[in-house]
């Protein structure tokens, strides 16, 4: 059987996890592919496009191709015209397919963390991360708030409104991040606070992360933030980003070659994945 091939495409691609993840997704699986890396200048891409991309079984797209790389594409899955955006490219008999995974990558980590979004859910942050986890609550018809700094109200304003706007029944509000009142059932950082090398800090007070059931973090490095420890410290369940930027990642698999992938599997991934990161 022919080796499979595909890689990641971004500029400048810097250092990536993604070969260290995929590379172990197939070998799980068993699958005879190569991953690798294509540092694409946004000038090359139609070229390379044609000249490369085509010829691969598929790729992940990154910053900053995720937007120029829709009109190249034969089609598109729902959620990527709903983002307007791509991750993930499969290539099916000569037709170039585009994804985003973020979204079911996000579900997927909560699921396998055991948090569910339930009761009153609230997102830290109101930048591109917040806004996917955003219309993934917001498609559910749950009700939720973004809690942001005081600079960052008028884009909060603007995020509730392109939520609304394109999910009528959306319930969204939002509020300063330093006004955090009462009990939250599930608490999502999508800001980078706490990410490698200021691993000490915190997006909330110890006050209010002991307010809350249930704390996912999108911050994949370290593997635990001082978040996510404070809150396992209070009993409350707790995960970090690694597992949203593994899941995504299976999420492509499924789209590449069907693969199905068990969590215990996954979590293991997860731990030796940031071990890795760690010692770049």
């Amino acid at each position: 059987m022919q080796t499979k091939k595909y890689a990641v495409i971004g500029h400048p691609i810097g250092h990536t996890m993604s070969p260290f993840i995929h590379e172990r997704l197939f070998a799980l699986k068993g699958i005879d592919a190569e991953y690798g890396v294509l540092d694409i200048a946004p000038e090359q891409l139609e070229r390379e496009y044609r000249d490369t991309l085509l010829k691969l079984d598929g790729y992940n797209v990154t910053i900053p191709h995720k937007q120029a790389m829709l009109p190249l594409l034969d089609s598109l899955d729902d959620k990527a015209k709903m983002y307007g955006s791509v991750n993930t490219v499969a290539n099916f008999g000569g037709k170039a397919k585009g994804y985003t995974t973020d979204p079911d990558g996000f579900l997927k980590a909560l699921e396998a963390a055991g948090i569910e979004l339930s009761g009153r859910i609230m997102i830290l942050g109101c930048g591109g991360v917040a806004r996917t986890m955003a219309y993934e609550i917001a498609l559910k018809g749950l009700e939720f708030e973004f809690a942001v700094r005081r600079e960052d109200v008028g884009a909060a304003g603007l995020l509730c409104l392109d939520i609304t706007k394109k999910i009528p029944d959306a319930k969204v509000s939002f509020g300063l991040i330093d006004q955090i009142i009462g009990n939250v059932d599930v608490l999502i950082n999508a800001t980078p606070i706490g990410m490698y090398p200021n691993v000490d800090e915190q997006p909330i007070h110890n006050c209010a992360i002991g307010r809350c059931k249930s704390v996912f973090d999108a911050v994949y490095n370290p593997l635990e933030t001082a978040l996510v420890k404070r809150a396992k410290a209070n009993g409350s369940k707790a995960e970090g980003g690694m597992s949203m930027l593994v899941w995504q990642a299976v999420v492509a698999h499924e789209h590449w070659d069907g693969s199905e992938y068990d969590p215990e599997e996954i979590r293991i991934l997860c731990a030796d994945a940031a071990k890795a990161l760690a010692e770049r």
